[in-house]
């Protein structure tokens, strides 16, 4: 009994989550098994708890009800989170597939491999995958083949250059700055490249830091602090997105200002990012789940790139590291966080 009990209050657990993410109540959930002969059964597979990505999975409620689902009526969202620990996704990948999910929608490349490993008929379509053809899971960006399609969130490499162009705004003495960045990602040349020409522009000196796995990071950390640096530049990654809030803690410990490729970034305290717009992403996605509903194959959809930035910035950090952000910056931002 008291294991039953325990699993039950699991149960209810992922319900309640479930619900903080944007309303998804227990009358519709209830209402699942007698929807089961005409509800759309979506699954949704990711790491982070539904509270710490509410706004991307709002986006992607929102879609999906102006193209006509309604929850409780023709559709039944599966909500599976990893918690953080990766290593669950497996059996939550499998029981997705258990409850003839229709389509699984995934957050994050671990979740993108485990659902594909799980089955390779239920279609998958990635929200937001950081290297999907690296992982294995498409062949392809424009021919992905089997069950797997969706979004990735590599913007154009050009971002780089652009966002030491705003760092070096908001810092007009910026004179040396330290780029974290994994030398066995492709797209990580390509930024550092396109960086690296705006900073002999504008007389900056940079000082790569090579950072291919976890534990490289406070080899990183040390001698970023060794060379003296004035600011710190993340190049978007697997690595450096799992650890935002170890490098967030680092810059904000070592008094750098830093600027960040993804708005989880500053959601942890970081103090700027500019690039891709994650909830339009989520938003594109449910496009994609109601083509597939509707008889779409996903190898026929190719994996699409973001098309929408975001400028946010911290003034709450501006303010904790003596910055004042300047008017320029300020007028362009999609949100300021006080």
């Amino acid at each position: 009994m008291r294991r039953l009990a325990t699993h039950q209050a699991r149960i209810n657990r992922r319900r309640f989550i479930s619900a903080l993410a944007g309303g998804l109540l227990a009358a519709p959930l209830a209402a699942s098994a007698q929807q089961a002969g005409t509800a759309h059964r979506v699954g949704v597979l990711e790491n982070l708890e539904a509270g710490a990505n509410v706004a991307n999975l709002n986006a992607f409620r929102q879609r999906l009800r102006e193209l006509g689902y309604v929850e409780g009526q023709n559709l039944v969202i599966e909500y599976r989170s990893a918690d953080g620990r990766p290593e669950r996704f497996p059996d939550l990948a499998v029981e997705l597939v258990q409850l003839k999910s229709d389509v699984i929608v995934t957050n994050g490349d671990e979740a993108a491999s485990a659902a594909r490993r799980a089955t390779r008929t239920t279609p998958i379509v990635m929200a937001s995958s950081l290297d999907p053809v690296g992982t294995g899971v498409v062949a392809s960006l424009a021919r992905p083949g089997g069950n797997v399609t969706g979004f990735h969130f590599w913007a154009s490499p050009k971002l780089g250059g652009q966002r030491l162009q705003l760092l070096k705004e908001l810092v007009p003495s910026l004179s040396r700055v330290a780029l974290l960045w994994n030398s066995g990602n492709i797209y990580s040349h390509l930024v550092v490249k396109e960086t690296e020409t705006v900073a002999s522009a504008s007389g900056v000196q940079l000082q790569r830091l090579d950072v291919n796995r976890p534990w490289d990071l406070e080899r990183a950390f040390e001698a970023a602090m060794l060379g003296q640096v004035d600011a710190l530049i993340p190049v978007d990654d697997y690595l450096t997105v799992t650890d935002r809030v170890r490098i967030v803690d680092f810059a904000a410990m070592s008094r750098l200002p830093a600027i960040y490729g993804l708005r989880e970034f500053v959601d942890a305290g970081g103090l700027i990012a500019y690039g891709t717009d994650r909830r339009d992403l989520f938003q594109r996605s449910a496009t994609y789940v109601d083509r597939i509903l509707r008889g779409t194959r996903p190898a026929d959809l190719p994996v699409e790139a973001p098309t929408k930035l975001e400028l946010i910035v911290n003034l709450k950090t501006a303010k904790a590291l003596g910055l004042t952000v300047p008017r320029s910056i300020l007028v362009r931002a999609d949100q300021l966080i006080q």
